[in-house]
């Protein structure tokens, strides 16, 4: 852990699932203290554990401390109010504007000086900025979160020019690569990683070939780390059709979701969480 913070001492996290159980350990493995912030007991206990899962794995790669030394920097609860006196606050709730416009107003309300970050994948930070009169900006993270270097820097209509400049600072102090970009529907990673999983998509739905083979040909012939439809179904197959289906509305058919992709989400089959996607999970 950093000896020096380069992130704010205490940070809020409002929404507990993967990926704000991800950023909550991001933030405890800089150093800070940490509060989770989830809609219920049981909520608040499932992202306890995730948060736990993913503690213990850094300090089996050889992290610094114990177990121990992590957890007391980490707090949960069911109230907002719990992020009063915060600086900066990271909201993670579900890719839906109703449900993000609501938790800004939470905290806001709680903690009206804080910097709100929000971790939206593709959904307008400007929009969102305008619910609260608080300084907002974009951390778009990258799941799983402990693994990945990149975070996305959202710049707002609103964003302060020196709010940039610090937020790429708490990046370098969790030990990621900071990428800044304007706000534009599906920002520059979701836009693109989107438009080369619908394509993929197509080409199953066509029979041009096999998932495994579309996925080897990217891996092996472009260096993708992983293919498009094996990552599809990390992500989940649901939470991709909703980013296609906003893109879509924003920016033309071009982003349309394949026929086979809305029928599979019909099914059921969202990829790694539900053991089915484009690849069985079952075992």
């Amino acid at each position: 852990m950093s000896s020096v913070l380069q992130v704010p001492a205490k940070v809020g996290v409002l929404g507990g699932g993967r990926m704000g159980a991800g950023i909550a350990h991001a933030f405890l493995a800089a150093g800070a203290s940490v509060t989770v912030v989830d809609i219920n007991d049981d909520a608040v206990a499932a992202a306890r554990e995730r948060v736990h899962k993913a503690i213990r794995g850094s300090l089996d790669r050889g992290a610094e401390g114990t177990f121990e030394s992590w957890d007391e920097r980490l707090s949960l609860s069911t109230a907002a109010s719990a992020f009063a006196g915060f600086d900066l606050v990271v909201e993670a709730v579900p890719e839906s504007m109703d449900l993000k416009v609501a938790a800004f107003k939470d905290i806001a309300e709680a903690a009206p000086q804080a910097v709100v970050a929000t971790n939206t994948s593709s959904l307008s930070v400007s929009q969102l900025a305008e619910s609260i009169p608080n300084d907002v900006i974009g951390l778009h993270f990258f799941n799983p979160v402990p693994a990945s270097k990149l975070v996305e820097v959202v710049v707002a209509e609103s964003t302060p020019d020196a709010l940039v400049d610090t937020a790429k600072g708490w990046v370098e102090g969790l030990g990621k690569t900071a990428v800044v970009v304007k706000d534009a529907p599906g920002f520059a990673s979701s836009r693109l990683g989107v438009a080369i999983a619908l394509e993929a998509i197509r080409m199953v739905e066509e029979g041009v070939a096999s998932p495994r083979d579309i996925d080897n040909a990217m891996v092996l012939g472009y260096k993708f780390p992983i293919g498009p439809l094996e990552l599809t179904d990390i992500v989940g197959l649901d939470v991709r059709l909703g980013i296609a289906e906003y893109l879509e509305s924003q920016l033309g058919e071009r982003f349309s979701p394949p026929q086979l992709m809305r029928d599979m989400v019909a099914r059921g089959e969202l990829g790694r969480k539900s053991g089915k996607g484009f690849y069985d999970y079952s075992d």
